[in-house]
């Protein structure tokens, strides 16, 4: 079985449909930090014997871990030098995008455990051995990505049954804007909000297969 490298693979867009470059590593990493993290808030009651917490988000998931490159040619497959695997890299998962005004959309990929959408927030790079002239020739690479999701995404994981949360519903055929409140809200009659909040010039007739959103309901 041949050993799979783990790849960065890079897009232009957030549908991760417009494939702009690709980085595969020398050396896999040993070890990788796979992070989930929970806010909540306290409540503000005073006079009390404890406290209560309330969900309040799930942070973006994040992954961390170091690599290595060596252009000593111990290492197998071998590479040209250092600083210029450092360029390559950096084209692909850290540089701005002037087409997108910003660095490029990243999946993170490494067989069948590793498949992840993100984007470069953090990268440390230790240079450990060099050559008489102060070339470097091997260096650790410590780098932190941060989960990508779209509005879509966040609104399909969001609690199905809440109205304190953005949902997103796919028409299907007979569907209508009032029974669609109903299902989210408890109440059809806030079907001229979403009507608005979706940009709808026909709200009576609905189209099968567009998603609609139904943002979270104003607190009085």
């Amino acid at each position: 079985m041949s050993l799979k490298k783990l790849s960065i693979i890079a897009y232009a867009d957030p549908g991760f449909s417009q494939k702009v470059g690709a980085y595969s590593l020398q050396i896999n990493p040993e070890s990788y930090r796979h992070t989930h993290s929970t806010q909540y808030t306290d409540n503000d009651s005073t006079d009390t014997a404890g406290v209560t917490t309330k969900f309040y988000v799930q942070d973006p998931q994040k992954l961390n871990f170091d690599f290595y490159l060596d252009a000593t040619g111990v290492v197998q497959p071998a590479i040209a030098g250092v600083a210029g695997e450092i360029e390559d890299f950096k084209s692909v998962a850290y540089s701005y995008n002037g087409t997108i005004h910003a660095p490029n959309y990243l999946e993170i990929v490494w067989g069948n455990g590793v498949s992840f959408n993100c984007r470069l927030t953090s990268l440390d790079i230790d240079y450990t051995l060099f050559q008489s002239d102060g070339t470097p020739v091997r260096a650790k690479l410590s780098v932190g990505f941060e989960e990508y999701l779209s509005p879509q995404e966040i609104a399909q994981r969001a609690n199905k049954s809440s109205p304190d949360l953005t949902h997103a519903r796919v028409v299907i055929g007979g569907d209508t804007l009032p029974n669609l409140c109903h299902e989210i809200y408890g109440d059809s009659r806030h079907y001229l909000g979403v009507a608005a909040y979706n940009q709808l010039d026909n709200f009576r007739q609905l189209q099968a297969g567009t998603t609609l959103y139904f943002p979270p309901l104003a607190r009085t």
